[in-house]
């Protein structure tokens, strides 16, 4: 897909001079970057959703449940 995105000089030269070196169009650098960064935010957007999620929701088990999980851990000394 084609668009048309506006960045700051220094950028744009810093692509091309890259795109130059490693022989590959412009546009796949600029692809390249975009994916890193989005499988960077990817993760920290989930955080930050469920984040505001537990900031209004109780997250507290109840009293069994939570004895539950206790009891099934393994009580070997570490």
């Amino acid at each position: 897909m084609k668009i048309a995105i506006s960045v700051p000089d220094p950028i744009f030269e810093a692509a091309e001079q890259l795109a130059k070196q490693r022989n590959v169009p412009r546009s796949r650098i600029i692809s390249e970057a975009l994916e890193a960064y989005l499988e960077i935010q990817g993760p920290a957007a989930v955080t930050a959703r469920l984040n505001e999620v537990y900031a209004t929701e109780d997250a507290e088990l109840p009293p069994d449940i939570a004895q539950a999980q206790v009891d099934s851990l393994n009580h070997e000394a570490w």
